[in-house]
């Protein structure tokens, strides 16, 4: 049996360019992720002060507490824009992932007419710089009595989500096996059971990526806010804005902290429903069955 070629590097070249190659990418994603780690120990400096202290270089416990992260938990105003970042996201949320996942489902039909033209709007907003579309929807929500209401911030961030979930769903469609529809049609079952027992299950961690990202999205958005909104819906990136602008305080680091251990809890979520689509779910052939009979 003939031995597979090793290439022109050799066995212990091959392994080299392995190796330098996740060096530098190790390097690049440092370069890219060491202004968000410095935030980090800065947040917990015991001065008001944006920088490392002699006593912190030191590790002099007293250089170090938990003086702003005190101060954000008993502050009225930081309680109020993390309502408000939740209210808005979460509804925002809701509503992008239901639409998006409906309009990812017609446009996976390839008899829809002006698929191009619509998947081209949908993610739009994803290609149009956000100042130009948060001064758009400044002038039209302000026609229609819109600005500076939870209402209008909802509307504006699930326009801005729904790209998010158009394009993942899209993406777990082209895996679906239409056969299984169709298998659970000809058993009886009718068509919102076969997609809530079949279908949906199986695109369910693109559903839930797309759901992901566009909360983290409406979660950290600014601009829209800032055209938008008013004093009653400033939410936890705008109020960061204005401390920065009227007050500099410690404060802002430990909600920044906060914001980047978020970003990091959703990117390993996404992972591992990744992980879990790419897997595959072995019981989903024997659903179809079960969906016929729930409508008999």
């Amino acid at each position: 049996m003939a031995k597979p070629a090793l290439g022109p590097l050799g066995p212990l070249g091959a392994r080299a360019a392995r190796l330098a190659l996740t060096a530098f990418c190790a390097l690049v994603l440092l370069f890219l992720i060491a202004p968000l780690l410095v935030i980090v120990p800065l947040s917990f400096n015991a001065e008001p002060y944006f920088t490392f202290t002699q006593g912190m270089l030191r590790l002099d416990p007293d250089a170090w507490s938990l003086r702003w992260y005190r101060s954000v938990a008993e502050d009225p105003e930081w309680h109020r824009a993390l309502a408000n970042s939740l209210l808005i996201g979460v509804a925002a949320t809701v509503l992008t992932t239901v639409l998006g996942t409906l309009a990812a489902l017609g446009l996976a039909n390839p008899a829809m007419p002006g698929r191009t033209a619509v998947t081209a709007l949908l993610i739009s907003p994803l290609i149009t710089p956000l100042i130009i579309s948060a001064v758009g929807m400044f002038f039209f929500y302000s026609a229609v009595g819109l600005a500076q209401t939870h209402l209008g911030l909802i509307l504006a961030h699930a326009t801005l989500g729904a790209p998010f979930v158009v394009i993942t769903v899209t993406a777990a469609l082209t895996g679906f096996d239409s056969t299984l529809l169709r298998a659970a049609t000809s058993l009886g079952a009718g068509p919102w059971t076969a997609f809530r027992r079949i279908q949906l299950p199986l695109i369910a961690p693109g559903v839930v990526s797309g759901a992901l990202f566009a909360f983290a999205t409406s979660f950290d958005e600014v601009v829209t806010v800032l055209f938008i909104g008013g004093l009653e819906q400033r939410t936890v990136p705008r109020q960061m804005w204005s401390g920065i602008r009227e007050e500099i305080s410690p404060a802002i680091l430990a909600v920044a902290t906060f914001l980047f251990v978020l970003a990091l809890l959703l990117m390993a979520a996404v992972e591992w429903l990744r992980a879990r689509g790419a897997r595959g779910d072995s019981t989903a052939p024997l659903r179809y069955s079960d969906a016929a009979k729930e409508d008999r």
